[in-house]
């Protein structure tokens, strides 16, 4: 029996509703109707001669085939999306101005190091980097791409995990010199704080770890994230930082292991029909890598394979 090659587009379909589990989720991803999807699967299942899917109350649970195959279909999307590029690289159409948003922190301290391949690979595009600890509204295009340390809830976004940075307790080994390292969350109080000044994030976050935190136990205080990090590099108390940070930098060390402060996720994302711009698409690409690879080295790199 000779199989009939199924086209590209069946196994497209394929993948999204592997990815996705039902054929409404990969349908809003794709942008193919729900119906359409449907009948991809059922032709792309009669022309290979095999069950892909078991249809479930919950939606459409892959078969063990289905799992080898998809493994394959990832690697082929890859490799035409590094064709694709590899064309629009050769055209020279890879021009114009991506402008990306991340927090302040991830924006002094991370995407610098990151962006230096990146601009060494496409110099004919400009990059606006938006140093914002608020939400900045990809849909009203107030930026290309942003790094965002929630899921963005928006269907009209594309949004990739990349990965989660731990975050931990800090403080100078200058501090810790003068004076002393606290052996339990109980004596935090008796320590110099460098905490948030409007903001109830961190009081918060202390409550629910079991240990009450009041605004007037930090004697330090600023919103900006930035100066609270350069607050703790000075020596003046002890804090919470990103634990990427406070391994690269020198004198910074880390406290209270027991505490389990809940890590930063990591999306990387911007809007469905940017998305289609090989410039942004490009500077998304190498950016998903970029943060992909550090998250690897500083926080826990993300197990969710979804492609963007």
């Amino acid at each position: 029996m000779v199989l009939t090659e199924p086209d590209w587009a069946l196994w497209r379909s394929f993948g999204a509703v592997v990815t996705h589990g039902s054929l409404s989720a990969a349908a809003r991803r794709i942008g193919y109707s729900q119906p359409t999807l449907g009948r991809h699967i059922e032709t792309l299942e009669q022309q290979l001669g095999v069950a892909l899917f078991d249809r479930t109350l919950q939606g459409l649970k892959p078969t063990d085939t289905a799992l080898r195959l998809y493994q394959s279909v990832q690697a082929a999307e890859a490799s035409l999306a590094e064709a694709v590029l590899m064309a629009e690289g050769s055209t020279g159409a890879l021009e114009g101005t991506v402008r990306i948003t991340a927090s302040t922190v991830v924006s002094h301290y991370v995407l610098p190091a990151l962006l230096r391949p990146i601009r060494e690979e496409f110099p004919a595009v400009a990059i606006e980097l938006v140093p914002s600890d608020s939400i900045e509204n990809l849909l009203l295009r107030e930026a290309d791409i942003a790094i965002r340390m929630v899921r963005p809830a928006q269907l009209e976004l594309i949004a990739k995990k990349l990965g989660e940075l731990p975050v931990v307790a800090t403080a100078h080994a200058s501090y810790l010199g003068a004076r002393g390292t606290p052996a339990t969350p109980d004596e935090l109080p008796r320590h110099t704080l460098i905490g948030m000044d409007r903001s109830d994030l961190i009081i918060t976050a202390a409550k629910q770890l079991g240990f009450p935190l009041a605004r007037s136990d930090f004697a330090l205080r600023t919103d900006s994230q930035t100066a609270g990090w350069e607050l703790l590099k000075a020596g003046l108390g002890i804090g919470f930082a990103q634990l990427g940070l406070v391994n690269d930098t020198p004198g910074m060390r880390t406290l209270l292991p027991m505490l389990a402060i809940p890590a930063l996720e990591v999306w990387l994302t911007t809007h469905r029909e940017l998305f289609l711009s090989p410039r942004i698409r490009a500077i998304y690409d190498r950016l998903a890598a970029a943060l992909a690879a550090y998250i690897s080295r500083t926080g826990r790199a993300s197990n969710d394979r979804t492609p963007p």
